[in-house]
């Protein structure tokens, strides 16, 4: 399958990438592809798929005591990934992560995704588990996304995480894209380390960068030439996810640790409902979009969740049917 960067390079017209999320524990993909359904007329380059980590659950046994487990809300992503893929002949890029999983489960899942023909991944460290104060890695697992980058390069190579080798090399070698992050990472002390950290990861293989979502498209562009002067020379991909409800103008600052514009801030105070901040965010989103493209960047990145309708109505806005 065609890797992200081949997309991008061979792309001469504005296009658009989505992610999604998989669906919750004992439900289908029948909601998941109807949404997708709908953005296939216009062409999506390619899908993203999260991937979430196991997190403790209590729950209540027969003779009425609590008993703790670890549980994983959304699983199946590998499944999801190949299911995509096979429906609409996109590429499909799975998450990995570090948080929550061990060497060897992350060694087989990318045997069977290389058994499957999936050769795109997206690579990233992951949140803390909800009960810790920090993150804390797998016992066995990795403590940083370049240590999992480490381990994916050495697969590609043909090595398994014990140094054997294997009996051949992936006839699709994995090709993975990292996180950026315009207003940076909440962890990093300044922003300088946080480019010296990306700079680190594009210089162990990484071969793109997809950002967080932002509000201001000029601290994106910022962000860009302190990325293109560290020598960070490889294709940064802006994501961008509209508002729909009242409660993101705390929520979205505090959880993701993005700014809002004072323009955007001031309507979506003046928003009266969640249906009026719903409008807002399409047209600040199509704002946004319309600017991205004028200024030369002809890929956009789209998160779905809980917004699937919002972005769809951009999507329609901007790129026509094919």
């Amino acid at each position: 399958m065609i890797t992200v960067p081949e997309i991008l390079a061979g792309s001469e017209q504005p296009g658009f990438s989505l992610e999604v999320l998989p669906p919750l524990k004992g439900r289908g993909l029948k909601k998941l592809v109807e949404g997708i359904d709908k953005f296939v007329p216009h062409g999506p380059r390619f899908i993203n798929i999260t991937t979430h980590r196991s997190e403790l659950v209590y729950k209540t046994t027969d003779d009425g005591l609590y008993r703790k487990i670890s549980e994983r809300a959304r699983p199946g992503s590998v499944a999801v990934a190949v299911a995509l893929q096979h429906r609409y002949n996109i590429p499909a890029v799975p998450h990995m992560i570090c948080s929550g999983y061990s060497k060897i489960e992350t060694e087989y899942a990318l045997i069977d995704l290389s058994f499957l023909g999936i050769n795109n991944l997206f690579v990233l460290r992951g949140d803390k588990a909800k009960h810790e104060s920090r993150f804390i890695p797998n016992p066995d697992g990795h403590a940083h996304a370049i240590d999992l980058q480490q381990q994916i390069n050495d697969f590609n190579r043909g090595l398994f995480i014990d140094g054997t080798k294997m009996d051949m090399n992936p006839e699709e070698p994995f090709n993975y894209g990292v996180a950026g992050y315009p207003e940076k990472h909440e962890e990093s002390p300044n922003m300088e380390m946080d480019l010296m950290w990306l700079k680190s990861k594009v210089d162990n293989g990484a071969s793109y960068v997809a950002t967080q979502m932002f509000f201001d498209n000029e601290k994106f562009y910022s962000y860009v030439d302190r990325c293109r002067a560290m020598g960070i020379d490889v294709p940064i991909i802006p994501a961008l996810k509209p508002l729909t409800t009242l409660n993101q103008i705390t929520l979205l600052p505090k959880v993701f640790k993005v700014d809002m514009p004072m323009e955007l801030a001031k309507r979506l105070m003046a928003c009266r409902n969640d249906a009026e901040v719903k409008e807002l965010g399409v047209e600040w989103c199509q704002r946004q979009s319309d600017d991205l493209i004028a200024h030369g960047f002809k890929s956009i990145h789209y998160y779905t969740h809980n917004a699937n309708a919002s972005v769809l109505r951009v999507v329609e806005a901007i790129y026509p049917r094919k």
